[in-house]
């Protein structure tokens, strides 16, 4: 069975992750897509181009909804499609801050529709065995999580650049991190912030934001999210028996190349694979049949209460 699914949104991502994925999944279908631009739309490959947002989710046809807009327009059109019954996956960060992600959750619960951020690395098999080893107690009690994403952007015009659209480098790949925090430590349900150091650029968003933390009063954290910086990627987790730490391919965006593993002394290698596949198939298979793995949206709750935290420290 194929679910077709609907787009909103044409641009960098879905043009060149997304929409490539739903093409390549075994069980979906890119029925119909709506952007600002027909021709955008149509390089999409679907077999239906609307002229709206609306139009598309006035179509009974469709069944899921991916949702690639900027951050500040995520609120409006995830409850607009979860009340046209349409389930949702809406790209990162769910929404400007918890009370948006609240919001959306309650929508989603009473439409009975499913509701699923799209933090794609969440269903890479690398991190999938990080999560695995972490709560099989195979490197012990978690001590400490260190991780870094850093790039020099020369983004112009882009919503990114407006703290008021929800820009800034916390936001885009700082809650890739605050998300692992709450997949690895059982929620992450009490945070305690030592330090956050911001560089604030000329249109007021954070260019570099550094924060260091303590997770349940045992687990020290410390990120780096930056703009700015081109530096690597890192993951290291160390716990009171062993390290895990990220080897070959990049920490948090590996795509579509071979991988691979630290575990203490060995290494686990894992072949080319595209996250983005593996997360249309899981959320193919959980609409249709309910067995397909989808990330909970209480860790999407959650990253939000935290990157809130952080930003008002």
């Amino acid at each position: 069975m194929s679910v077709k699914w609907g787009f909103i949104g044409a641009g960098w991502i879905a043009n060149r992750a997304t929409a490539p994925a739903v093409h390549a999944a075994k069980n979906a279908q890119l029925f119909g897509v709506a952007s600002r631009d027909a021709a955008r739309s149509k390089k999409l490959e679907p077999q239906n181009v609307y002229g709206s947002y609306q139009e598309l989710l006035d179509d009974p046809q469709i069944e899921v909804v991916y949702i690639s807009l900027g951050n500040h327009q995520h609120l409006e059109w995830v409850t607009k499609s979860l009340e046209a019954g349409k389930h949702v996956l809406c790209e990162k960060p769910l929404g400007l801050n918890a009370f948006e992600v609240h919001q959306m959750i309650e929508c989603s619960k009473r439409c009975n529709r499913l509701l699923i951020e799209a933090v794609w690395t969440r269903w890479h098999p690398r991190f999938s065995r990080i999560v695995e080893l972490v709560e099989s107690g195979a490197i012990g009690e978690i001590k400490s999580i260190e991780s870094q994403w850093g790039f020099k952007s020369e983004m112009t015009e882009n919503y990114r650049l407006d703290p008021l659209l929800g820009g800034g480098a916390l936001l885009d790949v700082g809650c890739y991190q605050a998300n692992m925090w709450v997949a690895l430590t059982q929620g992450a349900s009490d945070l305690k912030i030592n330090s956050v150091d911001r560089k604030i650029g000329p249109t007021k968003i954070d260019l570099t934001t550094e924060v260091k933390a303590m997770i349940n009063d045992k687990t020290s954290v410390q990120l780096m999210s930056s703009f700015e910086k081109d530096v690597p990627q890192i993951l290291k987790i160390e716990g009171s028996s062993g390290i895990i730490a990220t080897d070959a391919g990049e920490a948090f965006s590996t795509w579509r190349e071979p991988s691979s593993l630290r575990v203490n002394d060995n290494i686990e290698n894992f072949e080319e694979v595209d996250a983005f596949v593996e997360m249309i198939q899981q959320v193919g298979e959980q609409i249709a049949s309910g067995s397909g793995w989808v990330m909970p949206t209480s860790d999407s709750l959650r990253t939000a209460q935290i990157l809130d935290q952080i930003i008002a420290s």
